[in-house]
Order: structure tokens, then sequence, then C-alpha cells
């Protein structure tokens, strides 16, 4: 009898290391709460298309949570397993003294995904060209507004004199009120940059993730408990998005688009394409998702730079690359 126990106890052990009993005992549910849907996150929705979440046991449930906030909010809540936001999130949460704070475990760009839009066709542009101008930008204390005027900082300028930025005009609702008449420039994320640009509206003179230089915009976070009861779908769902992201950097932007088009069936291919290029271009999408210290460092200097910042949470406590590490190799 104790052979029998032994041999059982033996094969369980496996299947834990393995996950090999996955596909046994059925996939495992995992929520997953997105800060907003966008073509910027390219890799994640390949991993969608091509299955390779399915592959590692996991069955994925995709929800928009139309900001960091409210993708917090779900992860904190339990309503979502995982959140994948504007890694500023996790900072606020540990500083408020949270005992069951969020987690960093895989980074998935590392440029941001603005772009500054102008009124008229420029060349040459230059960011100091700003000065005394209306520009429509993101909400106060949110990662695009922040990474602008750390932009703007660099250049000498200072955000709240030297021109007039709007801050209280809803997300994806920028686009629609510069095309009415708001604003000489206005901050966009695609696809709303290259729809100004197609109606004629506007004109892309600027990308802030290359004015911004390496950030960790967005990451994917979840509950260090989470984390911890959970390695194999943690280890699993960051094996899948490794896969993706090694889809997009060696396909080419018209294959990534025809791959990604079913995330975006209001999106004709053309435009899905352009976009996609945009990104490649910027060097948008990161080799790996291992989430580096001295981009780590950088946040916290936008979040300093923002006042936005109490303290600088210890890297060690709100990164933890082991899964990223692994799946690599």
């Amino acid at each position: 009898m104790k052979r029998k126990y032994g041999i059982l106890f033996g094969v369980l052990f496996f299947c834990m290391l393995f996950a090999g009993c996955k596909k046994e005992n059925g996939p495992v549910k995992v929520q997953l709460n997105e800060v907003a849907h966008s073509i910027f996150y390219a890799p994640m929705y390949v991993a969608i298309e091509e299955g390779y979440f399915e592959e590692e046991g996991i069955e994925l449930k995709l929800v928009n949570g139309l900001g960091a906030d409210k993708t917090m909010t779900a992860v904190l809540s339990g309503e979502a397993d995982i959140g994948f936001m504007g890694s500023e999130a996790s900072v606020y949460v540990y500083n408020e003294g949270a005992k069951d704070y969020v987690v960093n475990f895989a980074q998935l760009t590392q440029r941001a995904g603005n772009f500054l839009v102008s009124r008229e066709q420029k060349t040459g542009f230059q960011m100091t060209q700003l000065k005394g101008k209306t520009v429509l930008g993101g909400r106060k204390g949110g990662m695009p507004q922040m990474v602008f005027e750390y932009i703007l900082k660099k250049y000498g300028m200072d955000p709240e004199k030297d021109l007039n930025i709007i801050t209280n005009i809803d997300f994806g609702m920028t686009a629609q009120a510069f095309a009415g008449g708001s604003g000489e420039y206005t901050v966009e994320f695609e696809p709303s940059a290259t729809a100004l640009e197609k109606e004629g509206t506007g004109y892309v003179v600027a990308s802030l993730g290359v004015e911004s230089g390496y950030v960790p915009y967005t990451a994917y976070a979840a509950k260090k408990s989470y984390i911890e009861e959970n390695p194999e779908v943690i280890r699993g769902f960051v094996k899948a998005l490794q896969r993706g992201m090694d889809y997009v950097n060696t396909h080419t932007a018209k294959e990534i688009a025809v791959k990604i088009q079913p995330q975006f069936k209001e999106t004709d291919l053309e435009t899905i394409t352009t976009i996609v290029s945009r990104y490649h271009e910027q060097d948008t999408w990161k080799e790996n998702l291992v989430f580096e210290k001295n981009s780590y460092e950088l946040l916290l200097d936008i979040l300093e730079s923002a006042g936005e910042l109490e303290k600088r949470p210890p890297y060690s406590d709100l990164v933890d690359n082991t899964y990223a590490d692994e799946a690599a190799k």
C-alpha cells in the first residue's frame, strides 16, 4: 500500500512540475484585464490568435479595463487574475501600504505608444515649437501625460507655464475634439493618429516613444499572492507571451497585421499594417519580457518629475523576472 501511494505522489509531483496534467483536468481559466485594446499590444494578440495560451493549458478571457485605474481595481478585487497596464499603478498601490500588493512579472512595450499630431504638416519639427500652443493631452497623473511632461522638461519647457495642455477630455475622445477644432496639437494613440492623417485633419510630427527613451510603458502584473499560489499559470502565460514577442520580431508588418486583424475587425488591413510599421520602426517591442532595473528607475524618475511619487519602492519588491528570464532562454 505504501508503495502505491508513493507512486501516486510521484506522478502528482511530476504533473505539478511539468504541467502535463493540465489537459487532463481541462485548461485553467485566467481573466486578463487590459488597460486598452490597441494595436500597440500586437505581441499579445498574436499569442491569442496563434493559440499559444491554449497550448500552455490556459483558457484566456480578455477584458478591456478602459484605464489603468479600472484595471488595477479589477486585479485588487480579484475580479481579474492578471492586469496589463502601466507599471506606475503598481507603484501607487505599493506606496499606499497594501500588504498583498501587485507585482510586475513581464514587460511588453519599451516605448511610449503615443504620437504628437499637428493641425498642420511640418518638416523638421522641434518640441520647442510647442511653446505658447494649446495641446490636447492625457489625464493628469496618467502615464501618457506624465511622459509628455517629462519630454517637455527635457527640452527646458515648463508644462504649466510655457504651453496650455488640456487634460480634462476623456480618454479616446481627444481625436474627435481635435478634429472638431480644439487645440493646435493633440497627443494620440493609434489608431487615432493614423485616422487623423487619413482624414487630412492632422499630421504626426513626433513620436513620444522615441523622445522619452526606453520606458516600461506597459507590463503584466498580479497580486503577490496570486503569483505565489499559481506559479505554473504564470509560467505558461509568460511562455505564450514570449512566443508572441518572437513572432513580431521575426515577421513583416503585413504578416503581423494579417495575424491580429481578427482583434480589430473595425480597422482595415492597410491601416493596421501602417500602425504596426510605425511601432516597429520606433523599436516598441522588447526581444524578451524581462523588466530591467534601469527601466524601472526611469519610470520612477518620470513619476517624481510629475510630482506623483512619495517614495521610491524597491525594485526587488515590485518586479519578479523569474518567469520572463526562463522564457527568454
